[in-house]
């Protein structure tokens, strides 16, 4: 079967659903099922389940009141159904034309005129018309393209397609899984008798088959990719270390063994042949910035360049400060490279980095530029690494042939995460706070209640300390974000008459930004209004309260970074979740976690069950395949053998990987070169 023997438009529409070659078609499987298997009499059919009946009609107008709607009667040997369609087409007038014998499919309830169907399924019988003999599979689809077009369509492929097994046979007997062929002829159409709960949870043994060849090609693709970069050579950094002691010295507080752990991993990546690909992991205010200078120092006393990046602009900033601040000193020269740089200024930057005389660059995505180029690469870091995208750290890595990289994230990642996502990374965690952190209070306070929090404003400012109050993002619009920024600014100025306001958002020019935020810094501003661009990277001891007006629209991993941007000194710290009711469900679910724990990794955890992995881990962005099928908390067992299964693969019968990825990664050869 040729994809490319189909109409323009159906491919198009295809395409859309990820169906890009006919054995897609064989995966592409039932989201759920509908049991046209039974045929019920009129009266005795279920009341509030789907049901198939059928009859003649026997009357059929359309009505006006309450509203347009095509009304008819349909009767059987047993009793009358009301059939209604509220939005209709003349082609359905003339299905359920009186006289004509109908077979309708869709859940029966009490109405005003007796019991109906509102909009069922409607087929026109013919004598040769028999009852489906296994469950109406309904798959995902798109505009344009119907359940019918798509069933023909995988009939024909599951016909056509090779079905033969990639998973060897050792492997299908230790687990007892059964046949590829059998699993998805089975899941495409089963049987009536089969338990529809192991459908519909997905647990049935040929469901379970399926996720675990998807999540082995993940876990093949994954090692692969380590593998192949194992294979390329970087520097040896191995240096005796007196830069990176020089800095330790002179810091105003102690590592914590945390801290000298992960120090110690990322040393012994340093000094091997291959580039080291560490993800390193930490809380919020856990310190990995610090412990990402000590690894530069590694670096820059064996004579290389570091190249520092960030997501945003204050992040870059922060980091370029706090840089210059320990570096500097010790002889090291820090370079500034961001887009909105001046002309002289970017000239200046990118002739320190091209001739080395910058040991360290710090900037935003402007660093991955194709006029950017090093001397000397030996260290690339990569802050929040999970916003930067497969290509962008390719080009990255294409600067200076194959640097180390340090990838950090302040977005704890659960372990089966890290083991479906990041097995071709290897993890450090830093799982202990520094000394004389403060816990953060978490209250949830209605907004009705808003001059309350104004009263508590006031008094925390009397005291001495100084407040953020961010302004969530509303409807992905960065325009709305900023007007309501602008409002609550100048309300709270009203409000707060004799307090210093700022206010700093994405569209301020950069000098702005940190003029914004020096000043509030340095206590010349007591209360800061801002937008999520404070996400991360800010750091001001003396904020010990922060409000975020509607939570409710905000992710986890969001709330709970902005949250860590208090409780950074030795003042008792809050934070204020302003919400406004009535909440959704997954709004309750959210706040919920946030108010009862400040434990990052449970906190990655629930979100991860609310919001699924691509969201979280910023895996739609990273170049890792998805996962369709397997659900990571519900089949973290399958998971586990997965791993173990393509190391014992990969060992032994490293030829057998090869067929498995082609059926469920084809060209991904992209995940094997980052």
């Amino acid at each position: 079967m040729d994809l490319a023997q189909l109409q323009p438009g159906l491919r198009t529409r295809l395409l859309k659903l990820g169906i890009s070659r006919a054995f897609d078609l064989v995966l592409h499987l039932p989201m759920r099922y509908e049991d046209e298997t039974q045929l019920y009499p009129i009266a005795e059919a279920p009341v509030g389940t789907a049901a198939l009946v059928e009859g003649e009609v026997t009357g059929c107008e359309t009505t006006f009141r309450p509203k347009k709607q095509l009304v008819a009667r349909v009767r059987d040997a047993s009793g009358t159904l009301v059939v209604r369609l509220i939005h209709f087409y003349p082609n359905q007038a003339q299905q359920l034309a009186v006289g004509k014998r109908v077979r309708l499919y869709g859940e029966i309830r009490h109405g005003f005129w007796g019991d109906e169907m509102v909009h069922p399924k409607v087929k026109t019988l013919s004598d040769s018309d028999t009852l489906n003999d296994s469950l109406t599979p309904i798959y995902p689809t798109t505009a344009n393209l119907s359940q019918a077009q798509l069933a023909r369509l995988i009939a024909k492929a599951l016909k056509d397609e090779p079905l033969t097994d990639t998973l060897p046979a050792a492997v299908r007997h230790d687990f007892g899984f059964p046949d590829f062929a059998e699993s998805v002829r089975f899941l495409h159409n089963p049987p009536p008798d089969v338990a529809r709960v192991q459908l519909t949870e997905r647990i049935h043994p040929t469901w379970r088959r399926i996720k675990f060849d998807e999540l082995l090609a993940q876990q093949l693709s994954l090692r692969m990719a380590r593998a192949i970069r194992r294979e390329r050579t970087a520097p040896v950094i191995a240096p005796p270390g007196r830069l990176a002691a020089q800095l330790v010295a002179s810091l105003p507080f102690g590592l914590t063994k945390a801290q000298n752990r992960v120090l110690l991993d990322i040393s012994k990546d340093l000094g091997q042949r291959h580039p080291m690909q560490r993800l390193l992991q930490g809380d919020v205010g856990a310190g990995k910035t610090i412990v990402a200078a000590i690894a530069a120092c590694h670096a820059i006393e064996a004579g290389y360049q570091v190249a520092m990046l960030a997501p945003t602009e204050i992040l870059a900033e922060q980091h370029y400060a706090k840089f210059v601040q320990w570096l500097e000193p010790l002889g090291v020269k820090v370079a500034w490279l961001t887009g909105s740089l001046k002309a002289r200024a970017k000239r200046e930057a990118l002739e320190d980095a091209a001739l080395g005389s910058a040991q360290m660059v710090v900037g935003t995505h402007a660093i991955f530029q194709g006029t950017v180029e090093f001397k000397n690469l030996g260290l690339a870091i990569v802050d929040e690494q999970h916003r930067f995208g497969v290509a962008q750290r390719l080009a990255l890595r294409e600067k200076g042939g194959s640097p180390h990289q340090l990838m950090m994230s302040a977005t704890p990642i659960p372990r089966t995460l890290a083991m479906s996502f990041y097995a071709d990374l290897d993890v450090s965690v830093i799982d202990e706070l520094p000394p004389g952190r403060t816990p953060i209070v978490t209250k949830l306070v209605s907004d009705a209640r808003r001059d309350e929090i104004i009263e508590r404003i006031a008094s925390k400012v009397l005291e001495g300390r100084q407040v953020y109050w961010v302004c969530p993002l509303i409807e992905e619009s960065e325009a709305l974000q900023l007007q309501t920024a602008v409002d609550t600014h100048a309300q709270l100025t009203e409000e707060l008459e004799g307090i210093a306001i700022g206010l700093v958002h994405g569209k301020m020019k950069p000098a702005e930004k940190a003029a914004m935020m020096d000043a509030f810094k340095r206590n010349e501003i007591q209360v800061l209004v801002a937008t999520t661009v404070i996400e991360v990277g800010v750091d001001v001891p003396n904020a010990s309260l922060m409000v975020i007006e509607h939570a409710e629209r905000m992710g986890l991993a969001q709330l709970h970074q902005l949250r860590g941007r208090v409780g950074r000194g030795a003042h008792a710290s809050l934070c204020i979740l302003l919400y406004t009711g009535p909440l959704g469900e997954t709004a309750k679910a959210r706040l919920k976690v946030i108010y009862e724990s400040t434990d990052g990794f449970e906190i990655a955890r629930q979100d991860l069950q609310i919001r699924g992995p691509g969201e979280l881990a910023g895996v739609r962005q990273s170049g890792v395949p998805m996962l369709r099928f397997a659900d990571l908390e519900k089949d973290a067992d399958l998971l586990d053998a997965a791993r173990d299964v393509a190391e014992n693969i990969l060992a032994t019968e490293p030829q057998l990987a090869i067929p498995h990825l082609d059926r469920w990664l084809p060209g991904r050869e992209a995940l094997l070169r980052v």
